[in-house]
C-alpha cells in the first residue's frame, strides 16, 4: 500500500507590510470603485456636480446606513437580522399613533427608539433565549412586525406630525451638510471605537469565528449576540425617526425592501457572511458607493425596478466572486505543490 506525500503547509512567518496591507485590502478596491462611479456619473449628467444634489445623494443611504452599521456587527458574530426594515414600519407606525395623540417631537423620537428597542430584545431573546436560528427568528419576526403596522393602520395613513419633527429628516447642520448625515458620521465613529477599539469588539470578532471557543474562553455569548441584537434594533428605531420625518407621514408599508439594501450594504463593505471578519471604514465606503449609484440612476431616470435588480445582482456578484476567488486560489496552490 502506497503512502501519499501530504501537502506541505505555507505557513507564513512574518505579517505583511502596512503599504502591501492597505493596497490589497478590500476598502482600498471599494475607494477605487467608489471614484470610478463618481467620474462616470460626472460626465453622465452635468447636474451632478451641484453641491445640493450631493447633498441630496446623501438622503439616498444615510439611514440604510444607520441600519447598516449595527447589522454588519450582528452578520461579524455569525448572525443575521432580516426584520429590520419591519422594525421602522412599526416604530414609525407608533410614531404616528403617538403623534395623533399630541406627543411632541422629543416624545415621538423617544417612541420610536423605545420601539426599536423593544423589536430588538425580542429578537434577542429569541436567538439567545431559546436557541432559534436567527435567519429563521428574523423571518417571523419580519411578518409579524410589518403585520401589525398593517392592522394598526390599515389603508390609512398618519400624516399630522408637531413644528420641529421634520428637522430630523429635512433639516441642515451647516451649508449642505444634513442633519442625516452628521448624525451618520457620528454613529459611524461610534461604532468604529466600539468594533475596533474596545474588548467588546475583539469579542464579537471571536464569536463569529468560533463561538464554541470562544464560550469555553469565558466570554458570555449569549450576552453579546443579545446586545447586538439590541443596538440593531436601536438603530432601526433611529432609522424610523428620520426616515417618517423626512416623508413627514407613516404607512403600512414604509421601508419595504429596505433590509435587502441593508444586507447588500454590509455584503459590500466586505463582512463575511459566515462572521468572523469585516470592517467599520468598509460599511462606510459601501455606503457611500450605493448612494452614488442609486443617485446616478435616479438622474438619468432609470426606473426603480431596474434599480432593484441592480441590487439584487450586486448582492450575488459580491457574495459569489470571493468564493470563486478563493476556490481558483485553493486550486492553483494544490497544483504548485
Amino acid at each position: 500500500m502506497s503512502i501519499a506525500n501530504p501537502t506541505p503547509r505555507n505557513i507564513p512567518d512574518r505579517l505583511k507590510g502596512l503599504p502591501e496591507r492597505v493596497f490589497k485590502s478590500w476598502e482600498t478596491l471599494l475607494v477605487v470603485v467608489m471614484v470610478v462611479i463618481f467620474t462616470i456619473n460626472s460626465f453622465a449628467s452635468p447636474y451632478f456636480l451641484d453641491p445640493w444634489n450631493l447633498s441630496d445623494a446623501t438622503f439616498n443611504f444615510t439611514e440604510k446606513a444607520l441600519v447598516a452599521l449595527a447589522l454588519a456587527l450582528v452578520i461579524i458574530s455569525g448572525e443575521i437580522d432580516l426584520s429590520v426594515a419591519s422594525i421602522i414600519a412599526i416604530s414609525s407606525t407608533m410614531m404616528g399613533m403617538a403623534a395623533s395623540h399630541g406627543a411632541g417631537a422629543p416624545e415621538l423620537v423617544l417612541v420610536g427608539m423605545g420601539t426599536g428597542l423593544v423589536c430588538g430584545a425580542i429578537n434577542g431573546w429569541l436567538v439567545t433565549g431559546l436557541g432559534l436560528p436567527s435567519i429563521v427568528v428574523t423571518i417571523g419576526t419580519m411578518s409579524l412586525f410589518r403585520g401589525l403596522a398593517y392592522i394598526i393602520l390599515g389603508d390609512k395613513a398618519y400624516t399630522e406630525y408637531p413644528d420641529g419633527f421634520s428637522y430630523f429628516g429635512q433639516g441642515y447642520v451647516w451649508w449642505v451638510f444634513s442633519f442625516e448625515l452628521a448624525l451618520f458620521a457620528v454613529m459611524a465613529v461610534l461604532f468604529y471605537i466600539l468594533l475596533h477599539r474596545t474588548s467588546f469588539g475583539r469579542v464579537t470578532y471571536a464569536i463569529g469565528n468560533n463561538p464554541v471557543a470562544a464560550l469555553f474562553s469565558g466570554v458570555k455569548v449569549a450576552r453579546v449576540k443579545f446586545i447586538l441584537f439590541l443596538l440593531t434594533g436601536l438603530m432601526s428605531g433611529i432609522a424610523a425617526v428620520c426616515l417618517t420625518s423626512r416623508l413627514g407621514s407613516t404607512r403600512p408599508s414604509i421601508a419595504t425592501g429596505l433590509e435587502l439594501e441593508a444586507v447588500t450594504m454590509v455584503v459590500l463593505a466586505g463582512i463575511n457572511i459566515n462572521g468572523g471578519s469585516g470592517t467599520i471604514p468598509g460599511i462606510v465606503l459601501a455606503a457611500i458607493i450605493m448612494g452614488l449609484v442609486t443617485f446616478g440612476f435616479g438622474l438619468l431616470n432609470v426606473p426603480g425596478i431596474v434599480m432593484s435588480i441592480f441590487i439584487g445582482l450586486l448582492l450575488i456578484l459580491v457574495i459569489a466572486v470571493p468564493v470563486i476567488a478563493g476556490r481558483i486560489g485553493q486550486r492553483r496552490k494544490a497544483q504548485a505543490h
